[in-house]
């Protein structure tokens, strides 16, 4: 339901002062009428919190699956990408700030129903759409109405989000989603307070929900930044807690970071840190563990942690052959291979389609 061209809302609640507290995410922004959160898009109005940006996009992309960054959940299959503006989160390397720190409405050029949004990804050819550019637990209801929506043509439903909301919004958003990559930006709360204005904690209980209480496939992504969250020891302990509670099978992606937005004084990552991180994550126990932003085969391919013997090769995007059966068995010794797979048609390879949805 929309009142003055804004999007009613379900998780906020009025105070004695007047004022509105959202119960979205962690922030919980405190506001009086008029004014608008840390994420930008939800605001103050008459009373209660709306969304400002319900059915409007900065543009859509069909890209391939591996890009979101997701490696075991159809591989080689494509999905139609697209965002909003604002996020809830302040990173200062934030590499979509273009999108994701836009304080103008006039970023979100495209309107869309999710009924379009639905009818362009089946019409396309598209397997799933992802959520994505801006992290779209700020959309919420946006992205819960387009997932249902995408649900009802048969295409599966992508979050790329930093996993940082409350507990009951967090149940809805992931009971309408088939899969998701989750940000673990540090293993610090220094790293998540400094430069993402933000808690680690929040975000460690995202991750336990999601594997614990739901059926989502979901992946991890760790931007690696030199001199802050790229040491042996964090490493070390991320990879040891993620072994510990959510196990081996949850695939990890350590990115190169380059210098972006409020961070330009740091260098590039090193590919030596992206391999050593590797290195330790997999001798914590992890069997699926991975490079990007760098162009490295070998350390961006598939394993069978049994046999060992490559299941799929990547390079950039581009997905060879996929030697997985559709039951996620190893097509070389039968070994179990955590995922979402299919019979492969033919692969959608790295290139990125622009559309426009009218």
């Amino acid at each position: 339901m929309e009142t003055s061209g804004y999007h009613t809302t379900k998780y906020w609640r009025q105070l004695a002062d007047g004022r509105v507290r959202c119960e979205l995410c962690p922030r919980l922004c405190t506001l009086r009428d008029g004014k608008r959160g840390a994420c930008f898009v939800r605001l103050a109005h008459e009373g209660e919190i709306v969304l400002s940006t319900y059915g409007r996009s900065s543009g859509f992309c069909i890209d391939p699956i591996e890009k979101k960054p997701l490696n075991h959940f159809y591989p080689g299959s494509s999905v139609l990408s697209f965002g909003t503006a604002g996020c809830n989160l302040g990173c200062k390397f934030c590499q979509n700030w273009n999108i994701s720190k836009s304080r103008e409405i006039d970023t979100l050029g495209s309107k869309a129903s999710p009924l379009q949004i639905a009818s362009a990804a089946k019409n396309n050819g598209c397997d799933s759409i992802a959520f994505t550019y801006n992290d779209p637990v700020i959309f919420l209801e946006y992205a819960v109405d387009t997932a249902q929506a995408c649900h009802d043509v048969e295409v599966k439903t992508v979050a790329v989000t930093a996993g940082y909301i409350c507990d009951s919004p967090r149940e809805k958003f992931f009971s309408v989603m088939d899969a998701a990559n989750i940000d673990l930006k540090a293993f610090s709360e220094r790293f998540y307070r400094k430069l993402c204005s933000g808690q680690l904690a929040p975000v460690l209980e995202t991750l336990q929900y999601v594997k614990q209480e739901t059926d989502v496939w979901f992946e991890i992504t760790t931007l690696l930044i030199p001199g802050e969250n790229d040491s042996s020891d964090e490493l070390d302990n991320m990879t040891q807690w993620i072994m510990n509670h959510l196990g081996p099978d949850v695939p990890l992606h350590f990115s190169a970071f380059h210098p972006d937005f409020k961070m330009l004084d740091k260098p590039r990552t090193p590919s030596s840190t992206l391999i050593k991180a590797r290195e330790i994550a997999l001798k914590n126990g992890l069997h699926y563990v991975y490079v990007g932003n760098v162009h490295d085969e070998a350390c961006s391919s598939t394993y069978c942690p049994s046999c060992r013997r490559k299941l799929i090769s990547r390079d950039w995007y581009e997905v060879g052959v996929v030697e997985i059966t559709p039951e996620g068995l190893c097509g070389h010794c039968g070994g179990h291979i955590a995922g979402r797979f299919s019979k492969q048609s033919a692969a959608f390879g790295r290139h990125r389609i622009p559309i426009t949805i009218r």
